[in-house]
């Protein structure tokens, strides 16, 4: 092999390496990717501009994320009911819709819930701790990436973020 052809190869296999994108580290606006909610729905990166956002990373056998979803559901709702200017939405890491679907009706949940768990990854965090909560600012920027379940309190303390508009 010529070295020119070995140099060809060399950078065929590097440069979708190096077009990849790391997560968004702290202060770093956040590069939000396309992806399908549960019902259907795209969500987009327009659809969060303007927004604070809380992500969470769970599955559906992972008796921390239950605890802990159901601190993220009643910030949903309060969210919601107070009309703030807050998006949370799940990343559930499983493949079956349905069986997650099954399982979110049962727990109640009523926050968006997304199966696109790579580029959701890709753009926040690639730590494979379950749950795994992101919370990014009304500017777009990732604030915190929160390992593990938290309490009702702290969850609830993200509301915060909506409030304080776009204030840094």
């Amino acid at each position: 092999m010529k070295r020119r052809d070995t140099l060809l190869l060399a950078a065929a296999w590097t440069l979708p390496q190096l077009a990849r994108s790391a997560p968004a580290q702290t202060g770093q606006a956040v590069a939000w990717p396309v992806v399908t909610l549960l019902d259907g729905t795209r969500l987009e990166a327009t659809q969060l501009r303007a927004q604070a956002a809380v992500v969470v990373f769970w599955t559906t056998t992972c008796p921390f994320c239950r605890r802990h979803n159901q601190h993220v559901e009643k910030l949903h709702r309060a969210a919601q009911a107070a009309g703030l200017p807050l998006r949370v939405l799940g990343v559930a890491r499983e493949r079956n819709a349905a069986a997650v679907r099954r399982y979110a009706q049962q727990q109640g949940y009523t926050f968006p819930i997304t199966l696109d768990h790579a580029p959701m990854a890709a753009a926040l965090s690639e730590r494979n701790v379950i749950p795994l909560t992101a919370v990014v600012d009304r500017l777009g920027r990732l604030k915190q990436v929160l390992p593990g379940e938290m309490f009702e309190e702290d969850v609830l303390e993200l509301l915060q973020l909506a409030q304080a508009g776009t204030r840094s």
